[in-house]
């Protein structure tokens, strides 16, 4: 079997697949209005059609907005795509701002928490009941939470010559990509602790939770968990008890969508009770545990882009994993588009670093609980004083497992450096290593800390911040040409989106049955 060094050499001989990798990022963020408060405005006209404008789009709610960029090749350059879009944006929003925090700003009422709405047509129906269903199993609260998506791929000559095993490209390529997925799910704990920024919620978000006793009030408006790094990836956030019983196989690809279609396909008995219309009302696509595949709240997902009335699955199993979505990154409150450039070189250099170090097998069936604790012990107490994680079985103090670590992951850094000049990507680790050896110097402490030296509370606080962030945005620099590409884009979803109403003769329920019917066997 091929070595990490054998792999590292490989890559030092092939520099120009270290200048090809590829990554876009996705950032949500909710519209409130000056006080803070969630926006109940429909989405911006002037933003275009969330349904087809491919640089802005919804998430969850009307009010959550989703800011893309294209696949860049370098760091700075996807940055500064992402810093456009949001400079755009703040130019065309009127009289409200982008929540820069993870955990919500003031929510209103269930009832009054706006769904995200995408027109008439087949396709924008399919999202929009979809979310209803969020709504019936988990509630709109969970929804509102924000986050940062990073997405990676290799070119595909790398996963030839990094030596994967596959009796074809697209086999072998699967087989790095689930490689490099074990290995995240291994060390993804690590990007809890160095970038998790949400160690803190106001009470009237905790209310709605039932968990108020198990955090600390350190203002009348401010509960945190002392220690936490994330609570968006708590049980305050992104979680399902019914799904924490999927234990999904990453081992190999075809294990792995086996399960999902599993879950996609085995009905779940609290759901089925609800039922899928409501007064002849579409209320969720399905009663299964899963409606769509990519209902399954993971950390890291394999990819591949879809068509219209394409299942994810199908694509996958069609046409193999064509990148990875890192989903655990909280939005930074200190950078203005919710992720820096430091960020964005670590993320590439700890992503190569997956896919490039052994990554044994799980045990069956495919999953590592060691591996899942470790994740939500950090999200809930990363800070904590001498934590100990388990690697391999065994007891290890946090920090010296992240010092270990930085340092596996240097050659990587020395390797993108190498291949695209200067030391950015060195540089970016070393501040990542500072944060093992200070934890004060990680996000989640420096918030706290600040929320307890300014005596404001944690919405206050988050709000000025915001606002600051919306004005250096709004004054950002943008050359006319590149303002009116995006006019021009938004405009064009505009079209798009009649012309899909226009032009669909099918009823939806036909159009949901054709849906999942095209769902088929791994």
């Amino acid at each position: 079997m091929i070595t990490s060094i054998e792999r590292q050499s490989i890559l030092r001989a092939h520099p120009h697949w270290l200048r090809n990798i590829l990554r876009g990022i996705e950032k949500e963020g909710l519209r409130v209005d000056a006080g803070g408060q969630l926006a109940r405005t429909p989405h911006p006209v002037a933003l275009g059609a969330a349904l087809t404008n491919p640089h802005i789009t919804t998430d969850y709610s009307e009010a959550l907005l989703e800011l893309i960029t294209g696949t860049q090749q370098r760091a700075e350059t996807v940055i500064e795509e992402l810093l456009d879009t949001h400079s755009y944006a703040a130019r065309r929003i009127e009289g409200e701002i982008v929540w820069n925090q993870s955990m919500p700003a003031h929510l209103p009422s269930e009832a009054d928490i706006p769904i995200a709405w995408y027109g008439t047509s087949n396709s924008g129906m399919l999202k929009h009941v979809y979310r209803e269903g969020l709504a019936w199993r988990y509630g709109k609260v969970m929804q509102c939470i924000a986050g940062v998506h990073y997405n990676f791929s290799l070119p595909e000559a790398a996963w030839e010559d990094l030596v994967y095993e596959g009796n074809t490209p697209q086999q072998r390529r699967n087989t790095g990509y689930m490689a490099l997925i074990r290995n995240f799910v291994r060390y993804a704990w690590m990007l809890m602790y160095l970038f998790g920024a949400s160690p803190a919620v106001s009470r009237s978000f905790l209310q709605r939770t039932g968990l108020e006793s198990q955090l600390e009030r350190i203002e009348a408006d401010t509960y945190i968990m002392p220690w936490a790094t994330s609570l968006r990836m708590t049980d305050l956030g992104y979680k399902s008890p019914i799904q924490s019983e999927l234990e999904l196989c990453y081992n190999d690809l075809d294990t792995f969508m086996v399960r999902i279609y599993d879950a996609v396909t085995t009905a779940w008995p609290e759901y089925e009770r609800l039922g899928t219309k409501r007064d002849g009302k579409w209320i969720q696509l399905n009663t299964s545990i899963l409606q769509i595949e990519n209902e399954y709240y993971s950390s890291i997902r394999p990819k591949q882009v879809t068509g219209r009335c394409e299942r994810p699955t199908t694509a996958l199993m069609q046409r193999g994993i064509q990148y990875v979505e890192a989903r655990c990154l909280d939005i930074d409150p200190e950078s203005p588009s919710g992720i820096s450039v430091q960020t964005s070189r670590f993320m590439d250099a700890f992503l190569l670093f997956c896919a490039s170090e052994d990554s044994p097998f799980f045990p069956v069936p495919g999953f590592c609980q060691d591996s899942q604790d470790n994740f939500s012990t950090v999200a809930r107490a990363g800070r904590t004083p001498g934590l100990q994680l388990m690697q391999d079985g065994q007891p290890i103090a946090l920090q010296k497992w992240g010092v270990q670590l930085i340092d596996r992951i240097k050659p990587y850094a020395q390797l993108l450096d190498e291949a695209i000049g200067g030391s950015g990507y060195l540089e970016s680790l070393e501040l990542q290593r500072t944060k093992f050896l200070d934890t004060s110097s990680t996000p989640s402490a420096r918030l706290v800390t600040q929320l307890r030296d300014s005596g404001l509370s944690f919405h206050e606080w988050t709000l000025r911040q915001s606002q600051a962030h919306w004005e250096t945005l709004r004054a950002r620099p943008m050359t006319p040409e590149k303002l009116d590409a995006y006019d021009q884009a938004a405009h064009q979803s505009l079209v798009d989106q009649a012309r899909l109403e226009a032009g669909d003769q099918e009823s939806f329920d036909d159009y949901v049955a054709r849906f999942h019917g095209a769902l088929t066997h791994p």
